[in-house]
């Protein structure tokens, strides 16, 4: 899953080189691994997900989006916009292993893999293996083998920094790249929708709208302490990132303190059925995490944004390490039922692992979910 960007103090200074980053994210991963494996889906509206009255969709492919089908859409909601629309059960043992395949195919270019999830990644090619002088290139060749091992297409961005590599990947999909070069960085930025930002979600974004921001020219007019005021840690990445500068680098041995994921819905939950529902493809995403890096944690939080904003977090720890979907689901229950009945709407759920190690060896390799879809 993607990682929440945090600034850090490596914006403070200038870096030695210029980097050469490259942001891989596979198109449509999980439907078109689908429609790959069943040539009956090609070219149909598929949704990876429960089609259930309180289903949830997980993924959506490319031609189920034109209908405006998204992800952590209600079913119903999903099915209506799209009559059509096709439901598969989630199969993350095969998303896996198609992405461990993915992955044999960065290490021949770099050591310097960042992964975020499982469909994606950060590759820090500036010296890369083959010795491939142009990024542009490198991700050409990227790929084209990601293709011709899996059958699936990959989108990449080009830049000099994490932050513009991320963005720009988001420019030609599907099975496209997009190049941002240096000095060039600022000026793209300055006509980003805000809402484009990677690391501003719509929370961020609605604030940001109050605030008068509505594109990076605008979030660049603000200073630091007003940034800082407004957004806490958060400022001085915003403050960084709209002027296109990001510091980071990509570090293939970074170790996680905790994962997690979150959602905010289209309308608000007010149930203990609706909220596990929506639960369903939150967790998965942090079980499918846990399961390709081999890890579980032993403490989890529940993460509950209402529709007045109030926010609130419950956490629980565990004999053992958690990390699949059942297990996670079960160390959540009891904050969920604690939520109920609640006076007023649920307009976002988080669910995050932490004190993160070895799962348990007496724990089975793969369960089924407690909540159905």
């Amino acid at each position: 899953m993607a990682e929440i960007l945090k600034p850090d103090d490596e914006n403070a200074s200038e870096p030695e080189t210029v980097r050469k980053i490259v942001h891989v994210d596979m198109d449509a991963f999980y439907a078109s691994v689908e429609q790959r494996d069943n040539p009956e889906l090609k070219g149909k509206p598929v949704a990876v997900g429960g089609s259930r009255q309180r289903g949830v969709v997980a993924a959506a492919s490319y031609e189920a989006r034109e209908y405006g089908v998204r992800s952590a859409m209600p079913s119903v909601t999903a099915q209506r916009k799209c009559p059509n629309l096709i439901f598969v059960p989630p199969r993350f043992d095969v998303y896996k292993a198609v992405s461990a395949k993915i992955h044999q195919v960065f290490a021949e270019y770099t050591p310097l893999i960042e992964p975020l999830s499982l469909d994606e990644a950060y590759l820090d090619v500036t010296d890369n293996l083959m010795g491939v002088p142009l990024a542009s290139e490198v991700a050409q060749q990227i790929r084209r083998k990601i293709w011709e091992a899996t059958g699936l297409t990959a989108s990449a961005g080009i830049s000099y920094n994490k932050f513009l590599a991320k963005t720009a990947s988001s420019q030609r999909k599907p099975n496209g790249q997009f190049v941002i070069p240096p000095g060039k960085g600022e000026a793209f930025v300055s006509t980003l929708p805000i809402t484009k930002f990677y690391g501003v979600g719509p929370a961020t974004a609605e604030r940001m709208q109050r605030l008068e921001i509505a594109n990076g020219a605008d979030l660049r007019a603000k200073s630091l302490e007003f940034l800082q005021q407004q957004f806490g840690k958060s400022g001085s990445y915003f403050y960084w990132v709209a002027r296109g500068i990001d510091h980071r680098r990509v570090h293939n041995d970074r170790v996680r303190k905790s994962v997690g994921a979150e959602t905010t819905f289209g309308q608000d939950l007010t149930t203990i059925e609706e909220a596990r529902q929506a639960l369903v493809p939150i967790i998965e995403k942090v079980a499918a995490h846990c399961s390709a890096k081999g890890i579980g944690g032993r403490t989890v939080t529940l993460k509950v944004k209402y529709a007045d904003f109030e926010q609130i977090t419950r956490s629980r720890s565990m004999a053992t390490a958690a990390r699949t979907a059942n297990s996670v689901a079960a160390g959540l229950e009891p904050a969920l039922v604690g939520l109920f009945p609640t006076p007023k709407g649920i307009r976002l759920l988080g669910v995050t692992l932490s004190t993160l190690g070895p799962p348990s060896s007496d724990q089975p390799h793969q369960e089924q979910m407690t909540f159905s879809i």
